[in-house]
């Protein structure tokens, strides 16, 4: 339910929060009076808010809660609401400052130096008692959050101003100061309200008089319209092709991106902003349904509806943000209900849950615990997909007692033989769940244009898990692609061409028209000598901006040092990753790259020191304990390292390169006997790979072990 996830996203939630309270903000009400009275009913309107009597939902009565280690008691103090908090035997009272969301589950913010917000790490539970609500429950429900912990709630991963605040507040921008470490965040108000999608608007407010909105009925027939004919089951639309850029201010915040900029300006396109994540393990089960906290934007435009041209606008109120009509109606604005609203396709009483369309088609999913969120990929259910994979199905998650083939074959009798995948869909599925395909296949993948234009960008970014090298010949379509995604993805896998070839069509990349693509190009662009050209130049800084304002967090200072790397300034490229480490101790990657320069430099003293800081922040990372493994071979420390490779396979069992080396290092001080008991423990484990198997006839011929020798060359 509640997973680790270190990559860019921000929290979001069903919120609700502060009265309309900006002054500035006045001038729309006067206008505008039903439009404003439907945003207060919204979650927009209330998404943030001072500490109050009428925005804290939570029991501040006393109440009291006790989660592994930590224990926290709720109380109010001359009129503002404090939390004693104990945990690592002391307790301390903190105050606070603001709620956060208000529906399904209600945050809450607490000060702390250098101009930060940190999130609580209880959450007050808002639903009724009947849906088993108004409760204190922990964030992380399976885990004891100790302080020394990347997800304690006083660590960068969960400060308000880097990882929610944009989202939840107008005209919002962190100014975060990497010299000191400090944020001065600031917005224009404190929740989401018009400004969040229609932008500052100060020409609109100061006209004098306006007119009411009239259209002829040939501007009307111009803009376009959805029509269904009687004969038809589902309408279309008629006119130009809709522009899906309106979603754009929806999708900055109801996606999982990282950002490229400080603020969300609702003028400015999505990829302007933001680069977002595509489709990939662990993020999405293999056939695209949501598995993580993505949000909506990645599995919306899998959908065949994002294909028709639909948009946010059609189902949900541009201002109360609910949907337009509750039940199946909403679907039968556009679906025949002679076809769809009928036993023989909803198999379920009619006035039943099981009838509504979102039920098959949307299924939910749990995410913070209480917050039921439905997948935007409009899927049909597949539960014969079910039955090969562990991935879920609409049909069981309501029928939980039944197994997924009583699921399959319940379908079958209804609407007979389940259809095989399509060629392209197996495709993506096979590549989703091997993480690979032949060479021909995945190109044919990527090229498809029966498949939405997503499922084809995501492909294209892991092309470089089936081939090692990629030709300007073969990059040169998907460079001038008219779809932004597939350029976005061709810009981020530019590592797979020779210097020699990104100095052809994919240099061209260094000047589309977003920016997004514009910084992912400059990336494999450092060291193919192009310093000189304005348009590298451009994109570079805009690079180095993304970075900056992200290195609040490790991630930020792990991405700007790699390009001091790639543009040779090791002083740098130090300072970042050291940076990196004293705002953010607890992500490891960068103490290991910086290990990886002192060893560059032949520094050993400064590079043990590193990894040893580094175990000693984060002494469950495999990755650090096999990184120290290697250091310790070099330097001829072999019974230690053997130790340092056990430990990074205690915390990562599954990684066949720590079982490789670990082996290897127990045959290199001595120990090649042990090393053959160890390998046939676990080679199985591994479904028996090559690399294994020749090890284990290695070290069998070694030390003249002929039935080891056999019992190896049998599995091959």
């Amino acid at each position: 339910m509640f997973k680790r996830i270190t990559l860019s996203f921000c929290f979001i939630f069903s919120i609700t929060s502060a009265a309309w309270a900006v002054d500035k903000e006045q001038d729309c009400v006067a206008c505008h009076v039903q439009q404003v009275s439907d945003w207060q009913k919204s979650d927009h309107a209330k998404a943030m808010a001072e500490a109050t009597e009428n925005s804290v939902l939570g029991d501040f009565s006393g109440a009291e809660m006790s989660h592994y280690s930590q224990h926290a008691r709720f109380f109010t103090q001359d009129g503002q609401f404090k939390i004693a908090f104990t945990e690592d035997s002391k307790t301390s009272i903190y105050q606070v400052k603001y709620t956060f969301g208000h529906y399904p589950l209600q945050q809450y913010l607490i000060e702390a130096a250098g101009g930060r917000f940190q999130v609580f790490p209880f959450a007050w539970d808002a639903r009724t008692k009947e849906n088993s609500g108004q409760r204190w429950y922990p964030i992380y429900p399976q885990e004891d959050i100790k302080s020394a912990d990347r997800l304690h709630w006083q660590q960068p991963m969960q400060t308000w101003n880097g990882m929610c605040a944009d989202c939840h507040s107008d005209g919002l921008t962190r100014n975060y100061s990497k010299n000191d470490n400090t944020f001065n965040t600031q917005w224009d108000n404190i929740s989401i309200g018009c400004q969040s999608c229609h932008g500052k608007m100060q020409e609109h407010a100061t006209q004098s008089q306006r007119s009411p909105l009239t259209l002829t009925k040939e501007e009307k027939q111009a803009i376009g319209h959805c029509l269904r004919a009687p004969n038809e089951k589902v309408a279309s639309w008629q006119g130009q092709p809709r522009d899906p850029a309106g979603m754009d201010s929806c999708f900055a915040c109801h996606s999982l991106r990282s950002p490229l900029t400080d603020g969300i300006k609702p003028d400015t396109a999505f990829l302007d902003q933001f680069s977002p994540s595509l489709l990939s393990q662990p993020f999405y089960y293999a056939d695209g349904q949501i598995k993580e906290e993505v949000y909506v934007y990645g599995s919306f435009l899998q959908s065949k509806m994002f294909a028709a041209g639909v948009t946010c606008l059609d189902c949900h109120d541009k201002h109360t943000m609910k949907i337009k009509v509750q039940g199946n109606g909403l679907c039968l604005q556009c679906h025949s209900p002679e076809t769809y609203q009928q036993n023989t396709h909803l198999r379920h009483p009619l006035n039943s849950e099981a009838s509504q369309c979102v039920s098959c088609h949307m299924p939910e999913t749990v995410y913070m615990g209480v917050d039921f969120r439905r997948d935007h990929s409009l899927r049909i259910p597949r539960p014969d997909l079910s039955v090969q994979t562990d991935i879920p199905n609409a049909c069981n998650k309501c029928h939980q007692n039944e197994s997924a083939a009583w699921a399959t074959e319940q379908v079958k009798k209804w609407h007979g033989p389940t259809k095989k995948l399509s060629k392209e869909e197996q495709a993506f599925f096979d590549l989703q769940q091997q993480g690979y395909l032949p060479v021909a296949e995945h190109f044919a993948l990527i090229n498809d244009v029966n498949i939405s234009v997503i499922k084809r960008a995501s492909a294209l970014m892991m092309l470089p898990n089936s081939v090692s090298q990629l030709s300007d010949i073969e990059v040169k379509p998907w460079v001038t692609s008219e779809h932004d995604l597939i350029r976005l993805a061709v810009a981020k896998i530019g590592q797979l061409l020779p210097i020699n070839h990104r100095l052809k069509s994919y240099q061209s990349l260094l000047g589309d028209r977003y920016k997004a693509i514009r910084i992912a190009a400059a990336n494999n662009l450092l060291d193919v000598g192009l310093q000189n050209t304005s348009l590298f130049r451009t994109a570079l800084e805009e690079l180095m901006t993304s970075n900056q304002v992200n290195q609040w967090r490790g991630e930020g200072n792990l991405n700007q040092s790699m390009v001091h790397m790639q543009l040779n300034d090791i002083a740098k490229a130090i300072e970042a990753l050291s940076h990196g480490i004293a705002s953010d101790p607890y992500f490891a990657e960068n103490y290991i790259n910086l290990a990886d320069i002192y060893r560059a430099e032949q520094n050993n003293e400064k590079e043990r020191e590193t990894l040893v800081k580094g175990l000693n922040s984060n002494p469950k990372s495999a990755l650090l304990h096999y990184s120290h493994g290697m250091y310790l071979i070099r330097q001829q420390e072999k019974t230690q390292a053997v130790s340092a490779f056990k430990q990074a396979i205690k915390y990562e069992p599954n990684n066949l390169q720590y079982a490789y080396v670990y082996l290897l290092a127990l045959d290199n001080s001595g120990q090649t006997k042990r090393a053959i008991n160890d390998l046939k423990l676990v080679i199985k484990q591994f479904s028996y790979p090559p690399q294994l198997l020749d090890l284990g006839l290695s070290f069998s011929q070694k030390i003249g072990d002929n039935e080891s020798y056999h019992y190896f060359l049998n599995l091959k």
